[in-house]
């Protein structure tokens, strides 16, 4: 009903009540293990008797804008269990890593009553940072073989990240891997807590259990993040501007594009909507 807007979603989200149920965010780089560590964070929050919704946000197709559904396979052992529940959301166009609508469904999940909310990100480097707009903690999860460190951190991951997941860490040069993130956040550590390095091999399960105590503890201190209010404001900036967009339609703009293909200009044909 939200991601289509269908009438009345509105006045829905107008009437939710304020939650406090945590949203962590899953975030980093393609091929890190996102999916397959949300898997496994999920085997412990089930374990626990608690209830869990995942919102996996996957890649779309820019023709109809549907999702892959890719993640949900990495996630098929739950889907029968009555206290999970998994949403895949196509990015629609959206070049932040997340769904244009993943704000306001993730408010509608959160009144749900579920004890948790993992929002798993498409994985799309430098405008990956909006995930801290969206969730009250964020595990940037990173591979041993990532590449030049100095390149991750200008991917803005280094300033968001509450924790850093290393997974596939029976890889070689993972230990010089950490050792280096760690020498890159020193800095940091004299203004700030000290930001958890954790080793994973999330496909054996290995790490999860230290991940997931790791998880509750920062989110029972209930940290404040200032760089979570100027994100928000941007989201909300960017729910401004789709709701002013909203009589553009972008059916009508190929089809008028296709009609006047021939001296095509972009510009002047944009112009008549300034």
């Amino acid at each position: 009903m939200i991601e289509n807007e269908a009438p009345g979603y509105e006045t829905l989200l107008q009437l939710l009540p304020v939650s406090n149920t945590p949203v962590i965010g899953i975030t980093g780089p393609p091929g890190a293990g996102k999916s397959t560590l949300a898997d496994a964070l999920i085997g412990q929050v089930v374990a626990q008797g608690k209830k869990v919704a995942v919102l996996c946000v996957d890649p779309s197709s820019p023709f109809h804008l549907g999702a892959l559904l890719g993640d949900r396979i990495r996630m098929s052992d739950w889907y029968t269990n009555p206290n999970v529940f998994i949403r895949s959301l196509a990015t629609r166009g959206s070049l932040g890593g997340l769904s244009a609508k993943i704000i306001e469904v993730c408010d509608l999940v959160k009144a749900a009553g579920f004890d948790f909310i993992f929002v798993e990100t498409v994985g799309v480097g430098q405008s990956e940072i909006e995930i801290a707009g969206l969730a009250d903690l964020t595990a940037v999860v990173l591979v041993p073989e990532a590449g030049d460190e100095v390149q991750t951190m200008k991917a803005g991951l280094m300033e968001i990240a509450d924790i850093f997941v290393v997974n596939k860490s029976d890889r070689p040069g993972a230990d010089l891997f950490v050792k280096n993130l760690r020498s890159m956040l020193a800095p940091a550590f004299q203004n700030q807590q000290e930001i958890q390095i954790i080793k994973t091999i999330a496909a054996a399960r290995e790490g999860i259990e230290e991940l997931y105590h790791c998880i509750q503890q920062i989110n029972s201190e209930k940290r404040i993040n200032s760089r979570r209010y100027w994100l928000l404001a941007e989201k909300a900036y960017q729910l401004i501007s789709r709701k002013r967009m909203k009589d553009i339609d972008k059916a009508e703009l190929k089809a008028s594009i296709e009609k006047n293909a021939d001296g095509f200009n972009l510009y002047k044909f944009i112009s008549r909507y300034y």
